[in-house]
């Protein structure tokens, strides 16, 4: 017999609220009038927290969504005839509908990984063809943190691919729509692994992470920054009423919600992983080092446990992804894995 499903789903760390901090914050913010497009209180209380939160003064501009956000940050970094170098499963390559290739008018330059993570290899050996009149000249690499196989680089291992990206003059972009959950991960500063190895821009992801919508360009290269002023409302990501946005990262912020969230998500990954590795039948394709676990089910329990308790396929034969976020508990977990024994096992 099969459990009542959990209550949350294992979906997508998009499926689930908003924190009650971050709803208080919305609320306090729509009393009164504020001025728009970025002058008002709450944003310029903001940007002071990035500069500190970054040990260092940065230019922070706030988008609607991670699409729009890398879209923007990316345009900043790039000539006509540049492209940018990703690994093929990257959400501006797979998941993003050609936002970036159709506003940029720049071809992504997408690279098998395994594990969804670019290497210096892998960079060093798209630079052969820079200074050749006939090939996209590679301008950027974008880096994802955490990846969308739920790994994380390292510090070390940022280091090196940044500086085999430098050494070839090219840019850095990191897409951080999860970029708190590798932050929990890692157990450092979010700055020992953006500014401090040399990322110009990082898209600051909040969405997932608790807020109802929004996320933030962080320019690290002052010499960008203006660029962005202008393609940020170029590319329809200047919101007018900033104010929600900027409450919402503000409430983030104070006091470390955003890691306290991301730890707790990141947690219940990994009970869902222990929990599985026990049963013969599932292999996990991935470490479980931030909020997601991918594993490999037997094909025919994948739409049993789908009708009971929705989730989302990936990239190889018979892989799943579960997510969780800071609202999953541990009880919902507890179902889940109930779920899966019983369809899994019989």
């Amino acid at each position: 017999m099969l459990p009542m499903p959990p209550k949350t789903t294992f979906a997508s760390d998009n499926a689930s609220g908003v924190s009650p901090e971050v709803m208080q914050a919305l609320v306090a913010a729509n009393a009164g009038y504020s001025i728009a497009y970025g002058d008002d209180g709450f944003t310029e209380e903001l940007r002071s927290e990035m500069n500190t939160l970054f040990r260092q003064e940065v230019s922070t501009f706030l988008a609607w969504g991670g699409t729009g956000a890398n879209v923007v940050a990316l345009q900043s970094l790039l000539q006509p005839w540049q492209g940018v170098v990703c690994t093929q499963s990257s959400h501006i390559n797979v998941d993003e509908c050609g936002a970036p290739e159709r506003f940029l008018g720049s071809k992504l330059i997408d690279l098998p990984s395994p594990d969804a993570k670019l290497t210096p290899d892998l960079v060093t050996a798209q630079l052969d063809v820079l200074g050749v009149v006939h090939h996209v000249q590679p301008g950027a690499i974008s880096v994802t943190q955490s990846t969308e196989y739920g790994t994380v680089y390292s510090v070390k291992e940022l280091q090196t691919v940044i500086a085999a990206a430098h050494a070839g003059g090219l840019r850095v972009h990191m897409d951080g729509a999860r970029v708190a959950n590798a932050a929990a991960s890692l157990g450092c500063s979010v700055a020992d692994f953006t500014c401090a190895v040399g990322v110009d821009v990082l898209s600051f992801g909040g969405t997932k992470n608790g807020m109802a919508y929004g996320e933030a360009i962080i320019v690290f290269d002052p010499e960008l920054a203006t660029a962005v002023e202008y393609l940020q409302k170029q590319s329809a990501q200047l919101p007018s009423k900033m104010r929600y946005i900027s409450a919402q990262f503000s409430a983030l912020l104070k006091n470390d919600l955003w890691l306290i969230q991301a730890r707790h998500a990141n947690a219940m990954a990994q009970l869902l992983a222990d929990g599985v590795a026990g049963i013969s039948k599932i292999q996990i394709t991935q470490p479980t080092q931030a909020n997601a676990v991918f594993a490999i089910l037997p094909p025919e329990s994948i739409p049993k446990l789908q009708a009971w308790s929705p989730f989302y396929t990936w990239e190889r034969e018979n892989e799943v992804r579960w997510m969780t976020s800071f609202a999953t508990q541990e009880s919902d977990v507890e179902t889940f894995l109930e779920g899966i024994h019983a369809i899994v096992d019989g």
